[in-house]
């Protein structure tokens, strides 16, 4: 028999929110696989609201790579986001830096320290994961592209919990600053900094949030080793160009790697 939990506040949430709560359309499941899957599947139709998916179980959550995301209930924040871009918007280049920014806000607004961004898409805390981020374009021809935009974030996490993947181990909030927000405040903490980042993304593209994201890139002037599909690359981390590409000073000079199928680590 699965463990129980309230159901979540929706009016506590939109309160929360106060200006922005009519900007947004909230549904929060119960459980569900995978709540990218869902709004991939069945996208809502675009009413001019900005569409959240929350859900207090997610048993087949996915993150980058084909990775799954591993999220306990009760313990992890996952939702995802349908954000309806004008013609002509740059996206999806850089959009999974964009939003790492406005979740790494988020977190230093609510007090955490150290909190720092991982390219493309993870929040570190002293080398440990605290969030993800999953994002996936629509399918089909559109005259304006539309994106899903998945967050986990670990909450409380089990005893000696493993992140895949993930070489500097996880934490979770009650370990980098107490017992938590509660879960309604905490995504509108989280959405409260994103729709003014996504709306500064849509407008003017990575280039004007490049800065702000050089000043949190957890790997700053360290080696690293960049490993992909087609070539494996070792070199300094310069951070994000103004795409948000990943820029490594090699021997052979800057190189630019795009957010494919790469993994990007420290070198010891």
């Amino acid at each position: 028999m699965p463990e129980s939990f309230p159901a979540p506040d929706l009016a506590a949430l939109a309160q929360a929110l106060g200006p922005l709560a009519p900007a947004f359309d909230i549904r929060w499941l119960e459980d569900c696989d995978s709540t990218n899957s869902v709004l991939l599947e069945m996208p809502p139709e675009d009413d001019g609201k900005v569409h959240v998916l929350a859900a207090t179980r997610q048993a087949a959550g996915r993150g980058r790579r084909g990775r799954q995301w591993l999220a306990w209930p009760g313990g992890s924040l996952t939702f995802s986001v349908l954000w309806h871009f004008v013609p002509a918007s740059s996206a999806p280049a850089g959009l999974s830096l964009a939003v790492g920014l406005a979740l790494v806000r988020a977190l230093e607004k609510l007090g955490v320290a150290a909190v720092a961004l991982k390219w493309p898409n993870d929040v570190l805390v002293h080398g440990a994961k605290l969030a993800g981020v999953l994002v996936e374009l629509l399918p089909g021809r559109r005259a304006a592209p539309a994106a899903v935009i998945g967050i986990g974030l670990n909450l409380r996490l089990p005893a000696n919990a493993i992140i895949p993947g993930q070489a500097g181990g996880a934490t979770d909030l009650v370990r980098e600053m107490g017992e938590p927000p509660a879960r309604e405040h905490l995504l509108a903490a989280i959405l409260t900094e994103l729709h003014p980042m996504l709306a500064t993304y849509e407008r003017a593209g990575f280039g004007l949030l490049r800065n702000a994201w050089q000043k949190r890139n957890a790997f700053a002037n360290l080696p690293v080793q960049v490993n992909g599909e087609s070539a494996n690359i070792a070199g300094i981390c310069l951070g994000a160009d103004e795409d948000g590409a990943l820029l490594v000073h090699t021997a052979a000079g800057v190189r630019r790697i795009l957010a494919g199928e790469v993994s990007l680590r420290l070198v010891s």
